[in-house]
């Protein structure tokens, strides 16, 4: 913890400077991370840092972002997933235990502190931002480094350095309205650059015949779930990592594409991607497991993924690109593609497609119009039943198996219900 006097010349005030150490790697002797080469990243490649405005008369710096940032550190070390420049974090709570606005987080380069060449690798420096939930939903929807640049042209909500104001208590959007408009703007124009989320998540095929009643039928796929193969997790993978490169043609690489040692070369080939399943690869060999097509399903999400499921339309598919949910309790993953996206098993002739527990689904655009439009109210939250917990959306190819007709939102203890037929 540093106090930094900040930078009258640029508007920057003094400020607390967190930084932490051990995520990259402090010993080189394999006790902490694995040494893969000085070229590599250290360790994982990035320590954080966080900017806290200073108060009037605060002597020492406060102690919550310190465990702020070992909360984050923990989660990077149990899942072994990392973090990049232009990242969200949802927190949904203030991040210093207060009734701040300041629930969730951004990430992004630190301004003054730029990557360095160590005897163990490369580390990078990434500094958390807190902002409030309506800049965190225009992240989601545009982009994080949009909504990081718009910030800093605003000094309350952070300024240059992105200093974060726990006290700061309007968003970017209420101090200039206009703010909202090169959001949409930007949204019109280039889409969302996020391309998949961990989720709770599940499918199922109803294609299948149906047990003794209707409310039998097993969300989850099978008592024991099927693992993804270890060239399935890498294709996954790479469908969100190439989802960020929002310039280029969006691609799902084949799956039987060449990698070396299973992962992209660019990354360690130690390091275990947040796709990647240990045992995944010896459960299932790849070449033995058939794609299936499937003549309709039943997806079902938490709240907060079903949220996104218009982001997942609007800013993704009729941009051309595909999006995917990752399940945070298992290997089951959800990826919808567009008509544009290539290599992707699901083909227009037969849209729902399962490789194992991965299902894509493509979706043409006059679909995902008709979607969007039956799925409204995703787009207002706060108007759901209060009771609402899941989201269940059922998919149906042509030609149609007799089924009940379109239901509208309705309130449901156990959560929305939607039934979607094309």
């Amino acid at each position: 913890m540093y106090r930094n006097v900040g930078n009258p010349a640029l508007n920057v005030p003094e400020h607390w400077h967190y930084v932490s150490f051990g995520l990259s790697d402090l010993y080189g002797d394999n006790r902490v991370h694995e040494f893969t080469g000085t070229d590599g990243p250290s360790g994982f490649g990035f320590e954080l840092t966080f900017r806290l405005k200073r108060e009037t008369g605060e002597s020492a710096p406060p102690t919550w972002p310190a465990e702020l940032m070992q909360g984050l550190a923990r989660y990077v070390f149990q899942s072994e997933n990392t973090f990049c420049s232009g990242d969200h974090v949802s927190w949904h709570s203030p991040l210093d235990n207060s009734e701040s606005r300041i629930q969730h987080m951004l990430l992004t380069e630190d301004p003054q502190m730029q990557p360095v060449q160590t005897p163990f690798g490369v580390v990078t420096f990434l500094q958390i931002v807190g902002v409030c939930t309506e800049e965190l939903h225009a992240a989601q929807q545009w982009n994080g480094q949009g909504i990081l640049e718009l910030l800093r042209t605003v000094p309350v909500a952070g300024g240059p350095w992105l200093i974060t104001d726990m006290r700061r208590g309007e968003t970017i959007f209420e101090i200039d309205p206009h703010l909202q408009e090169r959001v949409d703007k930007g949204i019109e124009t280039d889409g969302s650059n996020l391309s998949g989320v961990s989720a709770k998540c599940a499918w199922d095929d109803l294609s299948r015949p149906p047990e003794d009643d209707e409310d039998s039928r097993s969300i989850c796929i099978g008592t024991q779930p099927r693992r993804l193969s270890g060239k399935d997790t890498e294709q996954i993978r790479e469908t969100l990592r190439r989802g960020l490169e929002i310039n280029s043609k969006p691609v799902l690489p084949p799956i039987n594409a060449q990698r070396q040692n299973g992962l992209n070369h660019d990354r360690a080939p130690s390091r275990k991607d947040s796709l990647e399943s240990e045992s995944s690869a010896a459960i299932i060999p790849h070449e033995l497991i058939r794609t299936r097509q499937l003549e309709s399903v039943h997806l079902k999400f938490n709240q907060e993924s079903g949220a996104l499921i218009p982001l997942c339309l609007r800013g993704r598919l009729l941009h051309g690109r595909h999006f995917t949910y990752k399940s945070i309790t298992g290997d089951t993953a959800i990826t919808f593609v567009s008509t544009g996206v290539e290599g992707a098993f699901a083909t227009e002739e037969h849209p729902y497609a399962a490789h194992g527990p991965w299902l894509q689904i493509l979706l043409t655009e006059e679909f995902v119009e008709r979607m969007l439009e039956d799925l409204e109210d995703l787009n207002s939250p706060e108007e759901l039943p209060a009771d609402s917990k899941e989201t269940f959306l059922g998919l149906q190819s042509s030609p149609p198996i007799p089924r009940p007709a379109p239901l509208p939102l309705r309130k449901k203890s156990q959560g929305s219900n939607y039934l979607i037929r094309s």
